[in-house]
């Protein structure tokens, strides 16, 4: 159990201390993440950035995760999506809506300057947990394509089945807890407020 986001950033952070003297690109899923992201850059010298992907909502169940969309267009769709009611031309609707989101937040987030370029760096992608793991899917293939010199996905807590898809897409996958009882990313946090873009806006800024 973390108290909060900022305790879970430090003991992240500790277990990547080791990257201290690389200069990583540290880049956080927003929201939830970015005050994760920002504490974690400042702890081992990285620079700080997002990374803007999107899950694809079930129909009539929005928390429900069908799969996800990355800034490039990339889509992962989950193999029990058209068990839920999603066929191809909800899917391709829901994937416009956040592409669209993902499109204003880019001019939100980052107005003054164009995404760091993540090429033959040390990239540490972090989320505030997995549960069914696909937006940190998008994440990683959508950074891939932009060759770093090593891609590492970091979490606190995530389920044990987030943690099997995703591993074969990272060099390196640092998680502080898998527990086996997971039933949403909130359980394991005393304190799990929303964040909303203007904290994201001045996290970025600062």
């Amino acid at each position: 159990m973390f108290k909060d986001r900022d305790d879970a950033a430090h003991q992240l952070a500790d277990r990547l201390k080791g990257y201290r003297d690389q200069h990583p690109l540290v880049l956080a899923i927003p929201r939830g993440a970015v005050p994760i992201g920002k504490i974690v850059a400042r702890q081992i010298g990285g620079d700080f950035d997002v990374v803007l992907v999107r899950k694809l909502r079930a129909p009539f169940e929005p928390e429900v995760a069908i799969g996800s969309v990355a800034e490039s267009g990339w889509t992962y769709i989950a193999p029990y999506a058209a068990a839920v009611g999603a066929d191809q031309d909800y899917i391709a609707a829901e994937k416009q809506k956040q592409l669209a989101t993902i499109h204003s937040r880019r001019v939100q987030y980052t107005p003054i300057h164009a995404p760091i370029d993540p090429q033959g760096r040390v990239v540490i992608v972090v989320d505030d947990g997995l549960a069914t793991g696909a937006t940190m899917m998008a994440a990683l293939h959508s950074l891939r394509q932009h060759q770093p010199g090593k891609l590492v996905c970091a979490i606190p807590v995530a389920s044990t089945d987030a943690l099997q898809k995703i591993r074969p897409m990272a060099d390196e996958v640092v998680c502080l807890q898998a527990p086996e009882d997971f039933q949403a990313v909130g359980q394991f946090y005393r304190h799990f407020p929303q964040v909303d873009d203007e904290e994201v806006i001045a996290l970025l800024r600062a």
